[in-house]
């Protein structure tokens, strides 16, 4: 059965993560608020994720028996990606703000372009990297506030320093599934994969670091997990990757960088965030840069 992903416009495949990952950033707050362990609270995610997507693939009629090699790249995805990641990114907002976080994140634009071409010798034009540098200044300029007061934190450092790991796990685990796709194996059945290695290894760790394998019966716990596992991991990332065998791995990774525009959007509305001036402006240059950066020459 062929992917309804596949049959998609690029402009959905683009908008549809962009949507799902702004809204996380404030869904992700009534994990953080149940006193379940981060660790554990990621670990389950995935591992509802990667049984959603064994069952999306046995819909397709996709078998989940992959080559024997393949689980090595899907295994290091796993840990690379989905836990080491995801983990790197919930320490480093320990010590340094979400939005400088935000800001190093869209470098993903850049290292996913280098290594591209020195992979597969996918070119990129002057124009694209002049827009989105331009794209990440609007971003740097949203959250200069906070980026300017990160000198002031004593562990500012140690936070940078996790946010750059996150960043270059992100764009390792996503080449190691882009390199199974592009051999013709399935996303879906990669990415279940993938994610279950993740999980297992998110709750492994959560054991042998002194944390039970707690859970919130809550039911705001309970519906933000099962919103991040179906639409902030399924859906997003399986859309994501379709963009990325598209256009390639650096046009999509301008998928982070609108993330945090709407996410500051979806926070003036829900959470009371003001936008200023340069807020405003730093938006406008994003969203420009955006367009110049997508549009086909």
């Amino acid at each position: 059965m062929t992917s309804p992903a596949r049959r998609l416009p690029t402009w959905f495949l683009f908008l549809g993560p962009v949507l799902i990952w702004a809204s996380t950033w404030h869904v992700i707050l009534y994990q953080l608020a149940s006193s379940v362990p981060v660790l554990t609270s990621v670990g389950w995610r995935f591992t509802i994720s990667a049984l959603m997507l064994a069952a999306l693939a046995r819909w397709q009629g996709v078998s989940l028996k992959l080559p024997r090699y393949a689980h090595g790249y899907m295994l290091g995805t796993g840990v690379i990606q989905y836990a080491g990641n995801y983990w790197a990114v919930y320490e480093a907002e320990r010590y340094v703000p979400s939005g400088l976080v935000a800001v190093l994140f869209c470098l993903m634009v850049f290292m996913n372009a280098l290594v591209a071409w020195l992979l597969w010798r996918q070119p990129v034009s002057r124009r694209f990297l002049v827009a989105s540098s331009g794209a990440v200044l609007g971003v740097a300029l949203i959250f200069w506030p906070e980026i300017a007061a990160t000198g002031a934190r004593p562990d500012a450092a140690l936070g940078l320093g996790l946010s750059f790991f996150a960043v270059v796990a992100a764009v390792v685990g996503g080449f190691f599934t882009l390199v199974l796709t592009r051999r013709g194996l399935p996303l879906v059945p990669v990415l279940a994969w993938s994610m279950g290695y993740g999980a297992v290894f998110l709750l492994g760790l959560s054991l042998a670091t002194g944390h039970r394998l707690s859970f919130d019966g809550a039911w705001t716990y309970v519906a933000s997990l099962v919103y991040l596992a179906a639409f902030g991991s399924v859906v997003a990332f399986t859309l994501y990757y379709r963009l990325a065998e598209r256009r390639g791995p650096a046009q999509a990774a301008l998928v982070g960088v609108l993330v945090p525009v709407i996410a500051l959007i979806v926070s003036a509305a829900l959470e009371g965030w003001q936008a200023t001036p340069l807020a405003v402006g730093g938006m406008a240059l994003c969203l420009v840069s955006l367009y110049v950066a997508t549009r086909r020459a």
